[in-house]
């Protein structure tokens, strides 16, 4: 059985985690929610999903 899971609610997790446990500040991670934001705006987004997309096949072809 394959386990489909969207990368914005994985990355969520890691980030709620790192708050509670990490030591992560809420600023912080408010930083980073806005850096993503602008960086889904500027010229650089498509190259950012192609690359992510790249290595979520690369993941997926990987035989265990």
């Amino acid at each position: 059985m394959a386990l489909s899971i969207s990368l914005s609610v994985l990355l969520l997790i890691i980030v709620v985690m790192l708050v509670n446990k990490a030591g992560l500040k809420t600023a912080h991670a408010l930083i980073c929610v806005l850096l993503g934001f602008y960086l889904a705006s500027s010229s650089v987004a498509p190259t950012i999903d192609d690359l992510t997309t790249n290595v979520a096949n690369m993941i997926g072809d990987v035989k265990l």
